[in-house]
């Protein structure tokens, strides 16, 4: 049976409660936009396989929740990212001040050298902006990221901005790559989640408006 991706990895999805992380991740994978969801308990995930500058990519995206009473659980899952999306709502100040914490701790439990992209979701809500496009690019410029504004909700930047963090991740495993293409590939090493990964844990739901 012919391979039906070339290189597998990780990435996450950061931020407070929500800001639209599950909208992102289910607009992305499934082309679908729900306005009230269940919110995520713990950490959940999907996969999709895009092609990036002639190479197929498995992504394994983590969509972890965003409440402090979980964030033992899913600080577990931060080491094992090669690239991580720090997100805020436009409309709520409050997430934008957080993701100074975010970044915190990322920079505490996830590897040297994982890939960041800041995103400022829910850009279809400009009646209920309180965070300007200029101080989501001049935070992004502070900690040296890519900066994108997103809305799930009318599909506005969401292929470019994780086309884009992939393009990054696949960048910094340039040697690997190299290898690829002579077909001495050894899979980045990153083959393995498939096998130790388990379903995430997860406890009862509840419900919640996602206000994307």
């Amino acid at each position: 049976m012919a391979k039906q991706y070339d290189v597998l990895f990780r990435l996450l999805l950061l931020g407070d409660s929500g800001v639209g992380k599950t909208c992102l991740l289910c607009r992305f994978t499934d082309n679908e936009f729900h306005p009230a969801h269940i919110s995520t308990i713990g950490v959940d995930f999907k996969m999709k396989t895009i092609e990036v500058d002639g190479i197929k990519v498995r992504i394994q995206i983590w969509d972890t929740a965003g409440q402090e009473r979980y964030q033992t659980i899913t600080k577990q899952y931060y080491r094992r990212a090669q690239g991580i999306f720090l997100v805020y709502d436009i409309s709520s100040e409050r997430s934008y001040q957080h993701i100074m914490k975010w970044a915190s701790d990322v920079d505490e439990y996830a590897p040297d050298g994982v890939q960041k992209i800041l995103i400022g979701n829910k850009a279809d809500e400009e009646q209920k902006r309180q965070v300007g496009r200029e101080q989501g690019l001049q935070l992004a410029k502070e900690y040296g990221m890519d900066f994108y504004e997103t809305s799930a909700c009318t599909n506005f930047n969401i292929k470019e901005s994780f086309t884009r963090l992939t393009e990054l991740v696949l960048q910094a495993h340039r040697k690997e790559l190299d290898g690829l293409r002579s077909y001495a590939v050894e899979e980045l090493n990153l083959a393995e989640l498939e096998e130790e990964e388990r379903k995430p844990q997860r406890a009862e739901n509840s419900p919640k408006a996602c206000w994307c």
